[in-house]
């Protein structure tokens, strides 16, 4: 039986890579940091491995993956996060002599996750994206702030969800700001804020190894956590031509494989769709893609077992997916306007029936949701981080 080892179980687009491999028959091995990870629940998780974390203990974490992979025999490793995608990019040609790996070679992965360098890429290729400025010493910081009017935003060069970024009104404390990023996040860049009243967007890509594309998919934010800017807690498949165009000009500068994310921002003032990163791995909202029929993970799978895979260029819109627990339940709780929101909180209609990890077919991950809850009650940090993705 064909075998993989799927990494960071603990978050929930992780259960739905468990799952999209699961149901075609393929032996899903989760692994994770944590002791208590959504994916362990699933009935399709046939193994359930600790490592170390690869954050804090990156030497260790390799150790154990090497040993892991040497004592057993896996067809793929496939990593969903951050943290162990850029691991296993950076280590590729060792993880190779066991197993196969598909992600980036880590230069290039480190081009698309660098969002300066991205923005600087877009800049080059006449991809529309905010003004933007990128520091190499703090001392311009106070100059910088004189030249751009408005709404400002410190965004960290690397980071997920939400973290490390600040919004600021004016520029008066943009210099005290600045530096306490600094400290977490060397060298953040400074945007311009792009105000409120358009849409989110994100482009999911798959490109085989000659960066061909093989499959695509585009969806909207209708709801997100934190509610000024963090990830979607509701959002639907949509055709956007025009945003996938971009998006594949970009990867393909790169010269990427494996999958991607392109996330756009609809500026309001102009209505130009804006470029705000690229997110180098699996993305949290993979659970609609798959429920809208274009299946990242077994396609990801197949293309790398067999060489290459038919690409995949259509799906249907409208097809929603929610993120319920917690995320959506945060989002009602914490907006001022909870009650006149569209959709509604309260519609769980078929159009509104998906959810990122919530199923009657596979309850585990649910039911595994509270016992993490209460293991998180002790430590708020650290329940953040496993549900931030």
């Amino acid at each position: 039986m064909a075998r993989v080892l799927v990494t960071e179980a603990d978050g929930r687009n992780v259960v739905a890579a468990v799952r999209s491999l699961g149901r075609q028959g393929i032996e899903v091995v989760g692994a994770s940091a944590e002791r208590l990870a959504l994916s362990f629940f699933s009935k399709y998780c046939k193994g359930r491995l600790r490592y170390p974390s690869p954050r804090q203990e990156p030497e260790a974490w390799l150790e154990w993956l090497l040993g892991e992979l040497s004592r057993r025999q896996y067809d793929m490793v496939m990593p969903i996060g951050d943290d162990c995608t850029e691991m296993v990019s950076k280590y590729k040609d060792e993880i190779e002599e066991f197993t196969r790996v598909p992600v980036v070679k880590y230069s290039k992965w480190l081009r698309a996750r660098d969002k300066a360098q991205t923005i600087e890429l877009a800049m080059n290729l006449g991809v529309p994206c905010p003004k933007t400025r990128f520091i190499n010493d703090l001392s311009a910081v106070e100059s910088i702030g004189r030249e751009m009017d408005g709404r400002l935003v410190i965004k960290p060069r690397q980071s997920n969800g939400s973290r490390g970024i600040v919004y600021l009104d004016d520029t008066r404390n943009l210099q005290r700001e600045y530096e306490r990023i600094h400290r977490d996040f060397e060298y953040p860049m400074i945007q311009e804020f792009i105000p409120p009243g358009g849409q989110t967007y994100g482009v999911f890509l798959l490109f085989n190894e000659q960066s061909e594309v093989r499959a695509v998919f585009a969806h909207r934010r209708l709801r997100e956590f934190p509610v000024k800017g963090g990830p979607s807690t509701l959002r639907e498949s949509v055709h956007r031509p025009d945003l996938v165009t971009i998006s594949v000009k970009l990867l393909k500068a790169i010269g990427w494989y494996g999958v991607a994310m392109v996330e756009f921002k609809e500026d309001p003032r102009d209505g130009v769709c804006k470029i705000m990163e690229i997110n180098p791995r699996f993305w949290g909202s993979l659970p609609l893609s798959i429920v809208a029929g274009v299946d990242f993970p077994y396609l990801l799978y197949r293309m790398v077992m067999d060489g290459d895979v038919e690409p995949v260029l259509d799906y249907p819109a409208g097809v929603r997916c929610r993120w319920l627990l917690p995320g959506d339940i945060l989002h009602f709780l914490t907006n001022p306007n909870r009650f006149k929101i569209e959709p509604s909180f309260f519609d769980f209609s078929k159009n509104n029936r998906h959810d990122d990890f919530i199923s009657w077919e596979d309850p585990g991950p649910a039911l595994g949701f509270f016992l993490v809850l209460l293991k998180g009650l002790f430590s708020i940090k650290k329940w953040k981080h496993v549900f931030a993705r």
